[in-house]
């Protein structure tokens, strides 16, 4: 049901089209729009996002999402067969939830250290009729030393702010042998990626690529790089809650 107040997002099938070699249909749409209308009611208690404007919310939130688990402009693999997928530190639920939308045979989990976030996520999990991704409550630093949890997944997301090979020690311990950790950032530099490389031969993964593009309406420019898991990560990783950030590998 859409509220007669809040603005339309823009369809763009050709820019979906063209970038991602993909399209949503009329329900995934709906279910875009439906997320939308629900992210503007959520931020008027929680202050889940700045990005407001149609065109804006299109692009950071559901574009920028779906084009990180579609390098080379096509979804990554795993996704067509029904892969497990964890968000870490979800925030308004990106890149979880568009990703839900767009691969609706996933398992995905959403996973956030702000109570307040997830109740908020459980809400539009139900209202999307999402029956497949589920939320929990928690610090990646602990939740990955769960043996339910650690090493389960076939593919983790972060889109975080903090420095990469940070990311990559939240993300690898989550993921299965073979499987893949995503990591979304804006600029890149080559520095980093010598960084990065120390961190993860530590992890148990190798770099696969990491992707420069253009974003379709602002021509910003974002990376995605993409860790892929080649061994087990050894038990102490992640390190205790605080300890990545001060120490980044």
């Amino acid at each position: 049901m859409t509220n007669s107040t809040t603005p339309l997002l823009p369809e763009m099938a050709q820019t979906w089209q063209q970038t991602l070699n993909w399209q949503p249909t009329s329900q995934q749409q709906a279910q875009f729009q439906q997320l939308y209308e629900l992210i503007l009611e959520g931020n008027r208690q929680l202050n889940l996002t700045r990005i407001t404007e149609p065109h804006e919310f299109w692009e950071k939130h559901l574009w920028d999402s779906l084009r990180g688990i579609a390098p080379q402009g096509q979804f990554i693999q795993s996704l067509q067969e029904g892969a497990s997928v964890i968000d870490i530190g979800t925030g308004a639920g990106f890149p979880g939830v568009p990703v839900g939308i767009a691969a609706p045979n996933c398992k995905i989990t959403l996973m956030d250290s702000t109570r307040k976030k997830i109740v908020f996520l459980d809400k539009i999990l139900s209202e999307l009729a999402l029956i497949d991704a589920k939320t929990i409550v928690g610090r990646a630093e602990e939740i990955a030393q769960q043996s339910q949890y650690r090493q389960t997944y076939d593919l983790a997301l972060i889109r975080a702010v903090g420095p990469a090979s940070v990311c990559a020690e939240y993300a690898l311990p989550f993921v299965k042998q073979g499987g893949l950790a995503v990591i979304y950032r804006g600029n890149w530099t080559e520095e980093e990626t010598t960084a990065l490389q120390n961190a993860v031969n530590q992890l148990g993964g190798v770099i696969e690529s990491i992707e420069r593009f253009i974003t379709p309406i602002s021509t910003s420019i974002r990376h995605c790089l993409y860790l892929r898991k080649v061994a087990t990560t050894p038990a102490k990783f992640p390190r205790a809650a605080g300890i990545p950030t001060q120490k980044p590998l």
